[in-house]
This record gives C-alpha cells, sequence and structure tokens, in this order.
C-alpha cells in the first residue's frame, strides 16, 4: 500500500519504538504505558509533547493500518512492537537516521553519526552521507537537505515523513502546521491546569482564613 503523510504523533510513536528496541530491549515489545512515556520524554526530543495514552493509541492504529506497526499478546497487557524497516522498504542503517530525524528534529550528518551509534554504528561520515543521499533520491523522498543556516558549518537533514519542511530565511526548519497545533493545544491544557490550581489555591486560603497573596492569617 501506498504510505501516507504521518503525523508528528505518528511519527513519534513509531520512532518511539525503534529506539527502545535497540536501548531498552527487556522491556521490548512495549506497553501503551511504556510508549507513551517515551513520547513524551523531556530529552532527546525535538519537540517535547505531552501526549495522552488516548492519542497514542488512535496514533498506534493508524500506524497498524499501514503495516508499521504490529500488536503482541502478552499475558496481562497488549504490547507494540515496530515493523518499521519493511513498512518503509528501507535498511537498518537508514532506519536509524531516519529514526533520529523523527525524534530529534533536522541534524547534520555528524550528529546523525553520533546520536545514531546506539541504534546502528556507521563506520564514518561518508557511511551516514550514503544513506541519506539514498533517502533523498527515492519516490517520494523520505529526506531532505536543508539549506545551510547562516554561521553554520554544515547543512541538516531533515525527513518528509509528516509533509514537506519549510524553511525560514536563515535555512532554520520550521514547524509543520501540525506540531503547531500540537503545541498550541497543549498550550491551552496547560492555561486550563493553571487556572485549575489557582482556583484550587484561593477555596483552600479562604477554608483555612489566609490571604491567598501572603499567605498571613486574615
Amino acid at each position: 500500500m501506498t504510505l501516507r503523510t504521518l503525523t508528528s504523533l505518528e511519527a513519534r510513536v513509531l520512532a518511539v519504538l525503534v529506539e527502545k528496541q535497540a536501548t531498552v530491549p527487556d522491556s521490548y515489545p512495549l506497553s501503551l504505558n511504556a510508549l507513551t512515556m517515551g513520547c513524551n520524554q523531556k530529552t532527546a526530543r525535538e519537540v517535547v509533547m505531552s501526549a495522552a495514552e488516548a492519542d497514542v493509541l488512535q496514533a498506534l492504529d493508524e500506524l497498524k493500518s499501514m503495516h508499521l506497526i504490529n500488536t503482541v499478546s502478552g499475558n496481562r497487557v497488549v504490547r507494540f512492537e515496530h515493523n518499521a524497516a519493511r513498512g518503509l522498504g528501507v535498511p537498518g542503517a537508514a532506519l536509524a537516521c531516519l529514526t533520529l530525524l523523527m525524534l530529534r528534529g533536522p541534524q547534520t550528518t555528524a550528529e546523525l553519526r553520533l546520536h545514531t551509534e546506539r541504534l546502528h554504528r556507521f563506520a564514518d561520515i561518508s557511511s551516514v552521507e550514503g544513506f541519506m543521499d539514498e533517502l533523498a533520491e527515492r519516490e517520494p523522498p523520505f529526506v531532505v537537505k536543508l539549506a545551510r543556516a547562516a554561521g553554520a558549518r554544515e547543512a541538516r537533514w531533515a525527513h518528509l515523513l509528516c509533509g514537506e519542511v519549510a524553511q525560514d530565511a536563515g535555512g532554520q526548519a520550521q514547524p509543520r502546521d501540525d506540531e503547531l497545533a500540537f503545541l498550541r493545544a497543549e498550550q491551552q491544557r496547560l492555561n486550563v491546569e493553571l487556572e485549575h490550581l489557582k482556583a484550587l489555591v484561593l477555596r483552600m486560603a479562604v477554608e483555612l482564613g489566609m490571604d491567598a497573596d501572603t499567605g498571613a492569617a486574615t
């Protein structure tokens, strides 16, 4: 079947499954809870997400329909494993590069070689470049080499699994529309939580007979 454009969360889910297979093999395949935690991880992620389990489950259903993931029935919980190499039709080395681009955003070839070491050990930077060139020459292409940013020594690569990458005048990749929508929704959710916390503090202060601003007894 033809692979459609992935959403940012679908790409994150797929990449986390590939990453965790290599980095925490004892926990792989992953439960929904572990996968959600991996998607929301604050380190080695760009952008940082705060996806709910329901969102991740929906993304899994979509990825399963594209034959990119499989479910594994365990004794107590359903677990998930990726089928990315076969589903995308790429070798393991190329998948390692795509995984890093989906997790961390645009990278130089040197950064890709460094950050993919736990997924695939490349002999040198030219090996990375070879696989990236192959991914760029596919039809349709899976990656694109971005214009070199002002002051940068090396151009960066970006994946195209979530659609075309917009660049500003300085060659910097701009967030995709679905990434912006996700971030706006997350900001709105945090604002609502903040207002709830403020109301809770005010209610507790009233119940304790204290000034909510100073904490002094009234």
